[in-house]
């Protein structure tokens, strides 16, 4: 599958169960841990498991030139696709990252017997029961999982890009009065 179907399979597939209830961190790294369901490509009615945590650094106002760094992501190894073409594709299609280096590091991969109808709600409830505020829940097909896993991401960071920015003014503006 090439960038542009994985891309689009991705878009259209993504689906955020569970979002993460903390915040990001404004002034440390914040790992983001995952749960990442989809249906197996080799047991028909299995889902797979991937449970994993990216590494998002820490925002800043000044930001250097916009190259993100994507550690840990296998985007289609098997072609022959490296980190620049990922990046390169992202940027044609109007797509841009803040600066950062996302350390993608999954930490197990299982199968669930059953489909996606049973694995869904199980480990939605699971999180629930264990009040994990800081892990979300994500499904898509297991062919484009770096990007659904980008997806949920940026989502992330999208919800906190108001509270950074206001965290950080506050920061300076505090540090200016010392």
């Amino acid at each position: 599958m090439d960038f542009q179907q994985a891309w689009e399979d991705a878009l259209k597939n993504t689906q955020i169960v569970r979002r993460r209830v903390a915040l990001l961190q404004t002034f440390e790294d914040t790992r983001v841990p995952y749960v990442f369901l989809s249906p197996s490509l080799i047991n028909d009615g299995d889902t797979v498991v991937r449970k994993g945590e990216v590494v998002v650094q820490k925002p800043s106002l000044i930001l250097p030139p916009n190259i993100p760094q994507f550690d840990g992501f296998e985007f289609g190894q098997d072609e022959g696709a490296d980190q620049s073409s990922v990046i390169n594709f992202l940027l044609m299609r109007g797509i841009a990252f803040p600066s950062l280096k996302y350390n993608n590091k999954t930490s197990s991969l299982d199968v669930f017997e059953g489909g996606m109808d049973r694995a869904v709600p199980f480990m939605a409830n699971q999180l629930e029961r264990e009040e994990d505020v800081t892990r979300g829940l994500v499904t898509g097909h297991e062919e484009t999982w770096p990007f659904s896993i980008l997806i949920f991401i940026c989502t992330q960071i999208g919800r906190n890009s108001e509270m950074d920015l206001k965290r950080l003014m506050d920061d300076y503006r505090r540090r200016q009065q010392d």
